[in-house]
């Protein structure tokens, strides 16, 4: 039975909601070396306050898609976001570093449940016709949040100190709750499917101990030939194959993996992966070379790369208008043929590149994951059927932080390998050597990049426009109707 709602009041509601909760995100980032002096600890101690936000993110998003089916969206939402502001406020009253890191993990469980959530509502209460413009709409939020998360953090650290991070979130975490409380309707409905014990633990250990294996990887002194590292992804990699097997014998399977027998479902998650794997990597290595072989300070580098992150989010919406009228093709794979380009030039970058030219390119970068992100995304979701939304969104969000650990930790290592092979053997390594090699170890990195980026372009060959086998052309719901 079709029930009347407030769409635009949902959306609203959504937005506020997702916008604070991922602004929180890359909030901190730029206030970790004042928290180190702050409660004298060392940087491996204090990644925590990063690398455990991830984990414990990447940890329930399976979760997610079986909490959806048993409660309202009312719930879900006003639950985690009220997680999400118990976690700030113990954060922003925080005496001791783990007091901190206990709040930011409460953060992180309300973030890395609240996106899972709002996708799939939108999946139901919008028709596909018009889904490109509403996920760009809201892309804008995922995209501009993060963006101007590390300059909006640098300006409070400096005028008000790191506990104003967490204490200019709360007013807007508690006023989201209470504006979904007013108008926050239910979208879909509540099944209440088995719980499969063993399933969340399987998962919990699989993705759980990849994002962590991949993140230590990345980080200083670890690599992929540390026996600890090795031993994290081994476990993982065996607990996920046997959670998959199990999932396909399940009737109410936690996470339903058939929804890769879907063409446009299965190839639009493969490009999805490359571009977070590019753009998360990109975020990295590009801020490290800027204050290396560059020499420009962290603000700096960070206001150089700024007009590329606000580009990528300011065009979100109308690369989903643009999706809807035209489809995936014309999108993803002009998207694709740019991103190719765009490593091209990055893997043969160099201290002589003028600073306009590599912003203009890195403008290029954003805006081409813009083209290809957001639409790949909402044309695999479009495929499935609705009783597969709950998991078909679980799935893309699950593997977002474990392709862009993933991605920095391999184009990071790969670096690392390079600046070393170029410095083998030498018995001085002065300013201008050490340049040199970090110059090297780049090229080497975005080689790779390029041949993900060749793969994503094929793949994008293969794109069609998806429509979910549960929408009926004669029976289009007006607007403002569930599905």
């Amino acid at each position: 039975m079709e029930t009347k709602i407030n769409s635009k009041a949902i959306l609203i509601t959504f937005m506020i909601g997702a916008f604070f909760a991922i602004l929180n995100e890359t909030l901190l980032n730029i206030a970790l070396t004042e928290l180190m002096v702050v409660f004298n600890i060392d940087a491996p101690t204090v990644q925590w306050m990063a690398t455990g936000f991830m984990l414990v993110m990447g940890v329930l998003m399976p979760i997610s898609a079986l909490l959806i089916q048993w409660f309202t969206t009312r719930q879900m939402f006003i639950g985690v976001m009220s997680i999400f502001l118990l976690g700030t406020t113990i954060a922003a009253s925080a005496l001791n570093f783990p007091m901190l890191l206990t709040g930011r993990m409460i953060q992180a469980v309300g973030t890395g449940l609240l996106i899972p959530v709002i996708f799939n509502a939108l999946l139901l209460l919008y028709r596909p016709e018009v889904r490109g413009k509403i996920m760009g709409t809201f892309g804008l939020v995922i995209m501009f949040a993060p963006a101007i998360g590390p300059t909006l953090s640098g300006v409070i650290v400096d005028l008000l100190g790191w506990r104003w991070l967490f204490i200019t979130v709360i007013p807007f975490a508690l006023f989201s709750i209470l504006f979904a409380f007013k108008y926050l309707q239910n979208v879909g409905e509540v099944t209440r499917p088995k719980v499969d014990i063993l399933s969340i633990i399987l998962s919990s250990i699989g993705i759980g101990g990849i994002v962590y294996g991949f993140s230590s990887a990345g980080e200083e002194g670890e690599g992929f030939t540390s026996a600890k590292i090795i031993i994290i992804l081994a476990v993982s990699f065996i607990s996920l194959i046997v959670f998959v097997f199990r999932q396909l014998k399940l009737d109410q399977p936690l996470l339903d993996v058939r929804v890769f027998k879907y063409k446009s479902y299965a190839r639009g998650i493969i490009i999805f992966i490359i571009v977070i794997m590019a753009m998360f990597a990109s975020e990295i290595v590009m801020p490290m070379y800027l204050q290396g072989p560059l020499g420009y300070s962290a603000k700096v580098a960070g206001l150089l790369l700024l007009p590329g992150a606000l580009l990528n989010g300011l065009m979100s919406p109308t690369m989903g208008a643009l999706f809807d009228k035209y489809g995936p093709r014309k999108l993803i794979i002009p998207g694709t043929i740019t991103l190719v380009g765009v490593m091209i030039f990055f893997s043969n970058i160099n201290p002589s590149v003028p600073i306009w030219a590599f912003i203009i390119v890195y403008m290029v970068l954003m805006l081409s994951i813009s083209a290809i992100m957001m639409p790949s995304q909402t044309n695999a979701l479009n495929e499935l059927p609705k009783n597969l939304y709950p998991h078909g969104t679980a799935i893309a969000n699950t593997l977002q932080p474990v392709a862009g650990a993933l991605g920095v930790s391999i184009f990071v290592s790969i670096m690392t390998q390079g600046q070393a092979d170029y410095l083998e053997g030498r018995s001085a390594v002065t300013e201008e050597t050490a340049n040199q090699a970090m110059t090297y170890g780049v090229h080497h990195a975005y080689w790779f990049a390029l041949a993900l980026t060749v793969i994503a372009f094929i793949v994008a060959l293969f794109i069609k426009k998806a429509v979910s086998p549960d929408f009926d052309e004669e029976k289009k719901p007006a607007e403002g109707e569930a599905l």
